[in-house]
């Protein structure tokens, strides 16, 4: 399972941080190696974006599923990291490829940055179940 593990980019300014957190399936894992590709594109454009505290990324290539963890100053920083090329046009093309997608935004005190893989999986099961009852 290809890792990128935690990496702090920036120093936090306040107490607390916006974090996101998400599972990413394709559809067949014949698409994973294009897909992981394409990750570690936006996870390099993560750590240069501003406002970026954080990310990791790990793969479960031969499940087709990706699992993304960042921390960031505000909502806002991750808004315009999304809206911002390569990642808005990654998206577009990769969304073809995609099975699902679960995303999680919460606050997380800097003191306890990173979270480990196991709180970040739990949360996302945690939307994901809360998603299906719905």
């Amino acid at each position: 399972m290809p890792t990128l593990p935690w990496m702090t980019v920036n120093a936090p300014t306040a107490p607390e941080a916006q974090c996101m957190a998400s599972r990413l399936e394709v559809k067949s894992v014949w698409h994973a190696p294009a897909f992981l590709l394409a990750s570690l594109t936006l996870w390099r454009q993560a750590r240069r974006s501003p406002g970026a505290l954080g990310v990791a990324l790990q793969a479960e290539m031969w499940k087709g599923t990706f699992w993304t963890y960042s921390a960031w100053t505000d909502k806002a920083a991750i808004y315009a990291y999304a809206g911002t090329e390569p990642h808005k046009s990654t998206v577009q093309r990769k969304r073809k490829v995609m099975r699902e997608a679960t995303f999680v935004f919460f606050t997380a005190p800097v003191d306890e940055l990173p979270m480990s893989w196991d709180e970040i999986r739990r949360r996302i099961a945690e939307q994901r179940d809360s998603s299906k009852s719905e």
